[in-house]
């Protein structure tokens, strides 16, 4: 398991605040945040954010395989998604509510007292495309690519490329180190993840129903 990063190696920053852009090199110098592969970061750096670019995972839904998915009985979601690989240059279309999980190029790694927000972006969502559903915050702690939620809200199919920019993270600071950062107890379940992951909500309902 890895060990996760400690903070407060740098001067603190204010508590509870969103990191700005001198804030986040900062972290990134100091291995707070550590962003895998960085190449051309500087120009990914904005105000408060740095851009991620989609990754060339998907997680494809099929609806002919159940008649619905019960979330107290993982057989109910046997064979309904399937993993896409794409090329390089080789587009992902996605098409009218339709929803696929996508993975971030980028691997994120954080200390023990900072948390990321991974936020869509507003050029997407003007196409029609959202990023995220639920799943925007991610623990301190957290290792791995993240698994974003796409959904085409729109009228039109939309065609994503592996490399884009799809989506951002700002992050903000503990007010003290975590206790137990993500990724080092057993129910962690997606820690360490390289690529798109279906849900693993079948982990938490072991107990009998009541």
């Amino acid at each position: 398991m890895r060990a996760p990063l400690r903070g407060r190696s740098a001067p603190p920053y204010h508590d509870g605040m969103i990191l700005s852009d001198r804030d986040i090199r900062r972290a990134l110098e100091s291995g707070r945040i550590a962003i895998d592969p960085d190449a051309d970061i500087d120009d990914r750096i904005g105000p408060d954010a740095v851009d991620f670019r989609l990754g060339s995972s998907f997680l494809v839904f099929e609806r002919n395989k159940q008649p619905y998915i019960d979330a107290r009985r993982p057989e109910t979601a046997a064979g309904t998604a399937r993993t896409v690989e794409l090329d390089e240059g080789e587009p992902f279309i996605i098409h009218p509510h339709e929803l696929v999980l996508a993975t971030t190029l980028e691997r994120l790694t954080l200390a023990d007292d900072l948390a990321a927000r991974l936020e869509g972006r507003s050029s997407l969502g003007r196409l029609g495309v959202i990023v995220h559903s639920t799943a925007s915050l991610f623990h301190a702690g957290w290792d791995g690519h993240a698994t974003m939620e796409l959904g085409n809200l729109g009228v039109m199919p939309v065609a994503l490329y592996p490399g884009m920019r799809v989506c951002a993270f700002t992050f903000e600071e503990l007010s003290s180190p975590a206790e137990h950062p993500y990724g080092s107890q057993s129910h962690d379940k997606y820690s360490g993840q390289d690529r798109a992951s279906g849900s693993r909500i079948w982990d938490e309902t072991k107990e009998p129903l009541q």
